[in-house]
């Protein structure tokens, strides 16, 4: 339960104690000047004692009742005393006036004037306490709404968090297995693989651990892996690529979130003996970025083990995270089971 102090930093209070105070200060103003412009301060306070006692059962809801007895489960009493509570102020105020003010002389032999003051006074502070009552449950169910939008927030860069530990392994294996292959046959070419490698691991162990990046950073980085790619491919393979995008593009979006994709292009696009080719486009237009994968399809036997297959579930887990409701991801194999397409839509600024 939250404290009063911490009450009183919600930005309704300070407009909550404004009318108020002006209900008690200033309105009953309008009825006590006299006709030379003074004001009958007897007539005056006449008038406020109804917007004091608004004023009190108001207070003793908002601060005393509601906090400690209908938010503690204990409805019954919060209706008990407030009904006790209500009638004292309502005797209370109309001693004072039938003190200060006599009552005119009864309308009707049946029902005098006083009942029907009774009646009113009561259902004025009735209004009052449902009033405090509907505010204070409005600003305790904002309250609530935002600790569980913090709470679905929380866990979803957890999950986020998760998913980018387990892809960092998963791409480090794939991209060393390839630069063990390299070993075997050609030294030179290992060494400059694994200087493309430490390019790429300084974007995965820093700039990978943020929620966005900007575009240009990720079309760097991605660039840096397909010329890794591109050192231990034959003269057989064709890679192709395409980048409309900025080379300054500020652009945000999910660190690593189509490099799965690529990856799987290189690993079921490539055969060792027949032709073979990767096309890697990525595109930015006014609030969307699009990537269009396709390459020759070369499916890997029931018995090769190399990889999980986690790296195209964690793709569409994240894109489920992050761009719910606002991403599209095709994936089709042609007639001839040749070519296989993978596309992603990204949009940014859903309207």
């Amino acid at each position: 339960m939250k404290t009063i102090n911490s009450i009183h930093r919600s930005p309704f209070i300070p407009l909550i104690h404004v009318i108020c105070w002006g209900m008690v200060f200033f309105f009953p103003l309008f009825f006590t000047q006299r006709d030379n412009g003074t004001i009958d301060w007897n007539a005056f306070w006449h008038h406020s004692l109804m917007p004091i006692t608004l004023c009190t059962i108001f207070y003793l809801n908002y601060f005393l009742f509601i906090p400690r007895l209908l938010f503690s489960n204990h409805q019954k009493r919060f209706l008990l005393v407030n009904l006790v509570v209500i009638c004292l102020l309502t005797l209370g105020m109309r001693y004072w006036n039938n003190i200060h003010f006599p009552p005119p002389p009864p309308f009707d032999r049946h029902i005098p004037p006083q009942y029907i003051f009774y009646l009113r006074d009561m259902a004025s502070l009735i209004f009052c306490a449902g009033l405090s009552v509907a505010i204070r449950m409005s600003m305790r169910w904002s309250e609530a709404e935002e600790e569980r939008r913090e709470a679905v927030k929380s866990r979803t860069e957890a999950e986020l968090k998760n998913l980018r530990n387990q892809m960092n392994p998963h791409f480090l294996l794939n991209t060393l297995n390839n630069i063990y292959a390299l070993i075997a046959f050609d030294t030179e070419k290992a060494q400059q693989a694994v200087q493309e490698l430490s390019k790429l691991l300084r974007y995965v162990l820093y700039d990978n651990q943020q929620m966005f990046v900007s575009l240009s950073k990720e079309i760097e980085f991605i660039r840096n892996y397909i010329e890794l790619m591109r050192i231990r491919m034959s003269p057989l393979v064709r890679i192709e690529t395409r980048f409309d995008v900025k080379p300054d593009s500020q652009t945000l979006i999910a660190p690593l979130i189509f490099i799965s994709l690529i990856e799987n292009a290189f690993k079921h696009g490539i055969s060792p003996t027949e032709p073979s080719f990767v096309s890697i486009s990525i595109s930015e237009t006014t609030g969307q970025i699009s990537c269009l994968i396709r390459n020759s399809n070369y499916p890997k036997s029931v018995t090769d083990k190399s990889g999980s297959g986690i790296g195209l579930e964690q793709v569409r887990k994240r894109l489920e995270l992050i761009y719910s409701g606002h991403y599209s991801w095709n994936r089709s194999i042609s007639d001839d089971n040749k070519v296989y397409e993978s596309s992603i839509t990204i949009t940014l600024n859903p309207a």
